[in-house]
């Protein structure tokens, strides 16, 4: 029998939330068998909260937003894939801002602030979550397919393919969620240069930087681009490398943006608020078919909880 678990002491983070720029602290409390994982708004009257369920998902146009009543917490996928690849059953957030910072744009300094401080093991039984028989999402014009199958075990495989000669097909496979830690866990967000651009030029990434994302370039821009992007990220040069993308950062793995995506999908299914046991195959995985995904599955009969 598995026990359900929490952290042993409370623990806290400062940094920049990605799209709204706001300086925020979130400070991570233990929590009771069956609380789950739970935010606070502590910059709010009355200390509002929201738990992390599919059905108080309200926005996923550049991350996994969730609100109940006056309390919203935007992007807080890096920060539930830490949750549930370290198997943290309950705890308490506290944030004093409506975004939870993105730190190097993965989960890892979420994962060791956490390892660091230890995990506990409550006397309550954990619950697994698994289906009778296959559940599928899918957006066909976009060739979108998530799909959950019975099984005795977790495993994950997350399918990419962005048609572009920098960034096309690419997988990544966790056979077990333990092997999240170190395998998946610090892989960071991307965007495309493009992308970025216009995420520039709206004002949606106040809180961007060049060391919590990785860059990829279709085609070398314009030198008057570069120097643009080099004065908005405060750096004194920007180039593009022989693997096309910008020179902030090297990639951790060859693969890294397939297991980002499968970092997100294991992020935004802890909405379920149990850890799984089944296999879940991703084509194309994104924030809004993810949730979508993670609602059809909570309200699917065919979905049910075990405690082996």
């Amino acid at each position: 029998m598995q026990y359900q678990t929490t952290i042993a002491s409370p623990i806290s983070v400062s940094g920049r939330g990605l799209h709204t720029g706001q300086q925020v602290t979130v400070t991570f409390e233990p929590a009771p068998a069956d609380f789950g994982v739970q935010f606070v708004r502590t910059d709010l009257p009355g200390n509002p909260s929201v738990k992390a369920v599919p059905q108080n998902v309200f926005d996923t146009s550049r991350g996994t937003s969730i609100q109940d009543g006056p309390a919203q917490v935007h992007t807080i996928e890096h920060l539930m894939a830490a949750l549930a690849g370290l198997g943290i059953d309950n705890v308490r957030v506290l944030t004093q801002g409506p975004e939870t910072p993105i730190l190097d744009g993965s989960s890892r300094i979420y994962v060791e602030m956490l390892r660091d401080v230890g995990i506990q093991t409550l006397d309550t039984p954990r619950k697994y979550g698994t289906v009778k028989k296959e559940i599928t999402f899918t957006i066909p014009e976009k060739n979108i397919e998530l799909t959950i199958r019975p099984s005795d075990h977790f495993k994950m495989t997350v399918n990419v393919d962005y048609g572009t000669k920098v960034l096309s097909e690419q997988q990544a496979v966790l056979n077990n969620v333990d092997d999240f830690y170190p395998e998946v866990y610090n892989c960071r967000t991307f965007v495309f240069l493009d992308e970025l651009q216009f995420l520039i030029q709206n004002n949606l990434v106040r809180g961007g930087d060049l060391d919590n994302a990785i860059v990829f370039v279709d085609k070398v821009p314009e030198k008057n681009v570069l120097k643009q992007l080099a004065a908005f990220f405060h750096k004194t040069n920007i180039k593009v490398t022989p693997d096309h993308v910008l020179n902030n950062i090297t990639l951790r793995h060859s693969n890294e943006p397939a297991r980002h995506k499968l970092l997100d999908l294991l992020g935004d299914l802890y909405l379920l608020g149990i850890p799984l046991r089944a296999e879940i195959i991703a084509n194309r995985p994104g924030h809004f078919a993810n949730t979508s995904f993670a609602n059809k599955i909570y309200n699917s009969e065919d979905f049910f909880v075990t405690f082996e």
